[in-house]
C-alpha cells in the first residue's frame, strides 16, 4: 500500500497538474471518514500521512483520567504517563490508534473516495485555468451524452454544452470534433467548477467572425449588432469608420470566401450581412432589403417604429413563422409593426371603381357583371379587341348568353364612329 500510495500521488501530481498538499488533504478526509468503522469514535481522531514515504497513521486526543468510564475518549492516568511523563488527570494526550488492517481499510474503502475528491481538485484547476477564457472559442471532441446535456472533451478538462446551449437542427456525435463558444466558467455549481459551452449563442457568431475577417481582428470593421435565431438565421450588421473599406464586402470576402467558411461551421445557417446606420429608419430599411419599405415612423423614446411594405412584400417581411420580424427587430434593437400599404390598395381599389362604372355605362350590365369583367383583366373596351366569347363565357361562370351579348356591344361600341 506504500509503494501504491507514494505511487498515486507521484501520478496524479505529474500528468494531472494537481498539488500534492491538496491529495494529501483529499485522502485525509477520506481515510478519517473510513477509520471510524474500524478505530471507532475516538476524540479528535485525525489522519497523518506522509506523502513522501506514504505511510499512514491514525492519532486521537485522550483525556487522562483516574478511571476509563468512555474508552473512546478517555485513557488511564497510568498509561498516560508513558506517553508524557508528568501527565495529570485532564491532560490531553495524542495516541496513535493505527489499526492493523489499515492498509485494507486504505486500498478497499478510502481509494475510490480519493479519487472523487481529486476530481474535485482537478476541477478547482479547471476553474483557475478557465475562469479568464470566458467567451473564448475552442476545439473539442463530443465524448458522451448526460442526459440531454452534451460532454466535451477539451484536452485536460471536460465542457458541459447544455440543451439549451445545443443547436436543435445539428446532431451530435461521440468522436465528433466541434468549436465551441465557452459561454460561463461557473465555480459553484452542483457538480462543481464547470465550463458551460454554447453553439448557440450569437456571440459564437461574433468570434467566428473575428477569427476570418481580419478587418474585424484589426478594427478596422466593428459588429454593431447581431441577431440569431441558432441553425436556421443570423443577421450581422457591420460598419467602418474607413470610408474606403466596404464593412459587408470584407466579410463576405472575395467570392463570398469569408462567409463561406462561417456557415459550413455553423452547419449551413443562413447569414445575412447588413450595412449599419446611425439613423434607426435608413438601419431598418437595410435590414429588411432587397424588401422596399414604403414608408417608416420610427418613435426612438418607446423603442418603437411602424412601417408598411407591399401586399406582396408583406409576408416576406414578416417571414416564416415571424422570424424575419423577429430578428430585424433584435438587431436594431426596437419593436417593428409591419403592416401592408393601405393606400396602395385604396389606389388600385379606386381604379377597380373606376373600371366598373365605365363598363356599366358603356355596356348597360349589371355593377356584379362589370366586377367580374374587371377582375378577370377586361378592365376597358379596348381590352374586348383581344377576347372572344369563350373568354367571356368562362369569366362569366359559364354563363353563354350573357357572355354573347356583351361581346356584341362591346363590338359595337368599338365601331361606333368617335363623338366629336
Amino acid at each position: 500500500m506504500i509503494s501504491e500510495l507514494k505511487a498515486l500521488f507521484d501520478y496524479y501530481e505529474k500528468e494531472k497538474g494537481i498539488d500534492r498538499a491538496k491529495m494529501v488533504e483529499a485522502l485525509s478526509q477520506a481515510l478519517l471518514a473510513a477509520s471510524k468503522k474500524s478505530i471507532g469514535p475516538a476524540r479528535e481522531l485525525r489522519i497523518d500521512i506522509d506523502p513522501d514515504k506514504g505511510t499512514i497513521k491514525a492519532f486521537a486526543k485522550l483525556l487522562a483520567v483516574e478511571t476509563v468510564t468512555n474508552r473512546w475518549e478517555e485513557l488511564p492516568l497510568a498509561t498516560a504517563k508513558k506517553f508524557k511523563k508528568n501527565a495529570v488527570i485532564g491532560d490531553e494526550i495524542e495516541v496513535e490508534v493505527t489499526p492493523n488492517n489499515m492498509g485494507r481499510i486504505a486500498a478497499q474503502t478510502a481509494k475510490q473516495t480519493m479519487l472523487q475528491r481529486l476530481r474535485m481538485a482537478e476541477k478547482e484547476n479547471l476553474y483557475d485555468e478557465f475562469k479568464d477564457r470566458t467567451g473564448d472559442v475552442v476545439s473539442g471532441v463530443v465524448r458522451r451524452f448526460e442526459k440531454s446535456d452534451v460532454v466535451v472533451d477539451l484536452g485536460k478538462f471536460e465542457g458541459i454544452m447544455t440543451s439549451k446551449e445545443r443547436v436543435s437542427t445539428e446532431d451530435y456525435t461521440p468522436g465528433d470534433r466541434m468549436r465551441f463558444y465557452v459561454k460561463a466558467v461557473e465555480k459553484d455549481s452542483g457538480r462543481g467548477p464547470e465550463i458551460i459551452l454554447s453553439r448557440a449563442h450569437p456571440n459564437f457568431v461574433r468570434r467566428l467572425f473575428e477569427f476570418e475577417v481580419s478587418e474585424i481582428g484589426d478594427r478596422t470593421v466593428e459588429i454593431a449588432s447581431i441577431a440569431r435565431e441558432a441553425g436556421y438565421r443570423t443577421k450581422v450588421a457591420v460598419h467602418s469608420g474607413d470610408e474606403k473599406v466596404d464593412p459587408v464586402g470584407a466579410c463576405v470576402g472575395l467570392r463570398g470566401a469569408r462567409v463561406k467558411n462561417i456557415v459550413r461551421e455553423l452547419n449551413n445557417e443562413k447569414v445575412d450581412i447588413i450595412r449599419w446606420k446611425s439613423d434607426p429608419a435608413e438601419f431598418i430599411r437595410e435590414a429588411l432589403k432587397p424588401l422596399k419599405v414604403l414608408t417608416i415612423q420610427v418613435n426612438v423614446e418607446k423603442k418603437e417604429a411602424r412601417l408598411t411594405v407591399s401586399e406582396e412584400d408583406l409576408s416576406k417581411a414578416i417571414g416564416r413563422r415571424g422570424q424575419n420580424a423577429r430578428l430585424t427587430s433584435r438587431l436594431v434593437g426596437m419593436d417593428l409593426v409591419i403592416e401592408k400599404d393601405q393606400h396602395a390598395a385604396e389606389v388600385f381599389e379606386g381604379q377597380i371603381g373606376s373600371a366598373v362604372h365605365h363598363l356599366v355605362d358603356a355596356l348597360g350590365i349589371t355593377e356584379e357583371t362589370a366586377r367580374l369583367l374587371t377582375q378577370g383583366g377586361l378592365a376597358d373596351l379596348r381590352s374586348f379587341a383581344d377576347a372572344d366569347v369563350g373568354d367571356l363565357t368562362e369569366i362569366l361562370g359559364g354563363d353563354s348568353a350573357l357572355a354573347q351579348q356583351i361581346f356584341d356591344k362591346a363590338k359595337a361600341h368599338a365601331s361606333a364612329p368617335a363623338k366629336e
